[in-house]
């Protein structure tokens, strides 16, 4: 049996990988656009594995983040991968979050955080010194890991048992019938396939829309800025700091992450990327453009969330504004400490409606598998995704 994955970022890597274990004689090929594996979402997030605390339960983030989280943590072990519990903070700063507060513990409660605990002001500050607010959700065992690093140990995995990686080929159609799958490269070869799955992050509607899959939804690229501590001032973050989600915005804020190289990020804001792989703020890509502003979703997302839009604009444009935001957390903390980092650019998946699309989102059939929306904690959950899109598949037959 041949099985295609499509998409060399973390999600592809692990699907792949959980193939060749379960299926000894399957042939698999994985296919990469780019030069390199892992060079876009996997590379440029965070690094935080998350443990479960803000997601809806029942939901698929909420069940294979827990998941997700549980073998990430042991694949690290396993394979000497760093890894982190360095713990994390959601901090409410006045008495006007101490619902939203409430509401998520009870969801981290419901999902089976690890150690999820309430503190108040004082405890708050054992954790971090340098931190403020009147009381915060604690989750000790929220980690910190190379994401990458983890993707290109998957890849020597897949290879060493005998599966091909293929770095530098473009899909752009995958055609299926009840026998059989074709995946189209764009040099004009086409693979025959018994079983595809796709998860192509960034490109995944472009390639699902063109193989004759509904349209809906849409990426709508988004990017984060950040700023990063100077060495001398990380003493002032000893972990993870993050805010008590607004409901009523689209992205969760500015927050403060500890690095598993022992760096510190300020950030991400959100603003609308005009390239999908745009991570420079005068990077355009007149197709990319065009194809974001046509898409009904993006302007009634513009519309319901435009003040919040012209605020996340404003923080990019100005060091002391986006700093500011910080600051509400870590009071000590002033523009000189901090230095502009990279960015990042998010798949986010939009409806016809507007509506963020916020649970991962799987389709297709027993031959080809797609995954349409994998926002935070993709990463997180990726080993766990996998278990999904392998289970989804008929392997045996």
């Amino acid at each position: 049996m041949h099985v295609v994955v499509v998409g060399g970022g973390i999600l592809g890597l692990a699907t792949a990988r959980l193939i060749s274990h379960e299926h000894t004689g399957a042939d698999i090929t994985l296919l990469e656009k780019e030069s390199q594996l892992a060079l876009h979402q996997t590379r440029t997030n965070s690094g935080v594995v998350h443990a479960g605390i803000y997601y809806e339960p029942g939901s698929l983030k909420a069940r294979l983040c827990r998941r997700g989280a549980t073998l990430m943590r042991a694949y690290c072990a396993e394979h000497t991968l760093p890894y982190e519990e360095c713990g994390k903070l959601v901090v409410a700063l006045d008495r006007t979050e101490l619902p939203r507060l409430a509401h998520l513990e009870e969801r981290g409660h419901a999902n089976g955080v690890p150690g999820l605990r309430r503190v108040d002001a004082t405890q708050l500050r054992e954790v971090e010194p340098h931190a403020a607010g009147i009381a915060a959700l604690h989750s000790p065992e929220t980690a910190i890991t190379d994401f990458r690093a983890v993707a290109l140990q998957l890849a020597r995995e897949l290879t060493d048992r005998g599966g091909t990686v293929r770095t530098g080929v473009e899909v752009t159609r995958v055609r299926s019938t009840r026998t059989a799958a074709t995946v189209e490269l764009a040099d004009g070869i086409d693979l025959q396939a018994d079983r595809v799955v796709v998860c192509a992050g960034l490109h995944a509607d472009r390639l699902a829309c063109r193989s004759g899959e509904d349209a809906a939804p849409r990426i709508v690229p988004f990017r984060g800025d950040y700023w990063a501590l100077r060495p001398e001032h990380r003493s002032l973050v000893s972990g993870l700091i993050y805010p008590v989600p607004d409901p009523t915005l689209p992205f969760l804020g500015v927050h403060l992450t500890k690095r598993i190289d022992g760096s510190v990020l300020i950030g991400p804001n959100a603003v609308l990327a005009l390239a999908r792989e745009g991570y420079g703020r005068s990077t355009i890509r007149t197709r990319d453009l065009a194809e974001t502003l046509a898409w009904s979703g993006t302007w009634r997302l513009m519309r319901r969330h435009w003040r919040a839009g012209v605020d996340e604009t404003k923080r990019s444009l100005s060091k002391r504004a986006f700093l500011c935001e910080a600051r509400r957390y870590v009071p000590e903390l002033r523009p000189g400490d901090a230095v502009r980092a990279g960015a990042g650019v998010r798949a986010q998946a939009v409806d016809r409606d507007g509506t963020l699309v916020d649970d991962f989102r799987i389709g297709g059939d027993a031959r080809v598998v797609w995954i349409r929306n994998a926002p935070s904690p993709a990463a997180t959950s990726s080993l766990a995704i996998a278990e999904e899109l392998v289970g989804r598949l008929a392997l045996q037959t």
